[in-house]
């Protein structure tokens, strides 16, 4: 028995509290009922193109063949297994896959439930590593304002106090440092005065410094803000002058999203700490990875604790494993590179207009990611039912309004996607104040 649209929504409104939602004057919400391909199918009949791959993780758009048999396959095995003390080829097959094709010194892989999580864990690895080597005072961490990691107390406390929208909790958060954000513009001349704050706090801290956390090339949530390669790699220097880790969250920017695989591979730098999420599993389930090297893991385990002190209890689980694992050979045994190259010019065509708009500060573009930044914030209510007039799904936040698509996106849907952003960021109407 299926329950009518109106039920759902009535039930919805009543008892399910939805991300950086209130009850009080909720805002609309809107009912799916199917998803294929790159379109959402809402209970009324509606289609939308959803230009957003579900907070920028179903690369291989919705009810993808290949991901649906993978699933069926391991659920008819097992669905879950406890991770301690056991193990099952979908995670053992995985691990040695991200091994395979992230940076060469990146050889150890903890599974998580989700990429929160996979910070904290990486937090956790870089302070636990310190305390092996007989120097817990180094337990602070390095961040970069504008930059966002996530929602948990520890991935909180390296989010931008103001741009990360954790504000209300810096009382309660553990007390780390925050650099400069990075220039913006990823072909911008480089000048050294760009990395000037940066040098200034490790060279003043690292005593008390675990480690530096960032987002590569692209920071997202905080400001969906591109800077230049030159940068990355002056901080993996000063990191090892300075004897500091690296944490590198590529969340968001993992698996092709930025026209690199990973987005360190646009400085030729590895880091000593990876954090993936997102796109990992293709959008099906909720999964994520945090990867190390032998100095990280040699030295947790030779430590006082002779273990690393962390373990969830759906870690490796064998359905997220055998769909990951799936949706990586999906994207590496097809042209993604040209794929996402194909993106980045209809992106960049399509939402060229929005630049001679007065009320458009800026439009940035780089692999799959187009980004149009408004010189105020959006009305969400109104801006949110003009996109759906146009039949697509955006869902922007502040002044920001952005797409990351699914890479199965057809060049139609690109022009139907970016040329209803360009009809719709028309109308300063749509922007407060």
């Amino acid at each position: 028995m299926t329950i009518p649209e109106n039920q759902i929504i009535s039930i919805d409104q009543a008892h399910v509290w939805h991300p950086y939602a209130s009850f009080i004057e909720a805002p609309p919400v809107f009912v799916v009922a199917s998803a294929q391909g790159s379109t959402l199918t809402l209970s009324d009949g509606s289609q939308l193109l959803d230009g957003m791959s579900s907070w920028w993780c179903t690369i291989h758009g919705y009810n993808h063949d290949t991901l649906n048999q993978a699933a069926k396959d391991q659920l008819d095995k097992m669905s879950h297994v406890m991770f301690g003390g056991l193990t099952h080829a979908p995670a053992a097959e995985l691990a040695q896959l991200l091994v395979d094709i992230t940076p060469a010194s990146l050889n150890k892989v903890f599974f998580s439930d989700s990429g929160s999580v996979a910070v904290e864990v990486a937090m956790k690895m870089a302070i636990q590593f310190w305390h092996s080597q007989g120097q817990p005072q180094k337990s602070k961490l390095l961040s970069l304002r504008n930059g966002y990691h996530g929602d948990t107390f520890g991935a909180m406390s390296v989010c931008d106090p103001v741009t990360g929208m954790h504000h209300l909790f810096n009382d309660n958060l553990m007390q780390n440092l925050f650099a400069d954000a990075p220039v913006s513009g990823y072909q911008t001349k480089w000048d050294d005065a760009y990395i000037a704050n940066f040098q200034s706090l490790i060279e003043e801290h690292h005593q008390q410094l675990a480690a530096v956390i960032l987002e590569p090339i692209v920071q997202g949530a905080g400001g969906m803000r591109i800077y230049p390669p030159e940068y990355l790699r002056q901080v993996r220097r000063l990191c090892d002058k300075h004897d500091v880790l690296l944490i590198a969250d590529e969340i968001a920017t993992g698996f092709g999203r930025t026209g690199k695989l990973f987005a360190c591979e646009h400085a030729q730098i590895e880091p000593d700490i990876l954090c993936l999420g997102k796109a990992l599993t293709g959008g099906y389930m909720t999964m994520a990875a945090t990867l190390c090297n032998d100095r990280i893991s040699d030295g947790i385990c030779r430590g006082e604790a002779g273990v690393f002190m962390h373990g969830p209890t759906f870690m490796g689980n064998p359905l997220a494993a055998a769909t990951a694992l799936a949706s990586t050979r999906l994207l590496l045994n097809q042209d993604w590179q040209s794929n996402i190259q194909r993106i980045e010019s209809l992106l960049s065509e399509g939402l060229a207009p929005c630049r001679q708009y007065a009320h458009v500060e800026d439009v940035r573009i780089i692999g799959a990611i187009g980004v149009v930044e408004m010189t105020s914030p959006v009305i969400m209510t109104e801006i949110q039912k003009a996109f759906m007039a146009e039949g697509v799904w955006i869902r922007p936040f502040g002044k920001l309004v952005y797409v990351m698509p699914p890479y199965v996106m057809t060049d139609e849907e690109l022009t139907t996607l970016t040329s209803a952003m360009t009809t719709v960021l028309a109308r300063p109407e749509l922007l407060q104040g």
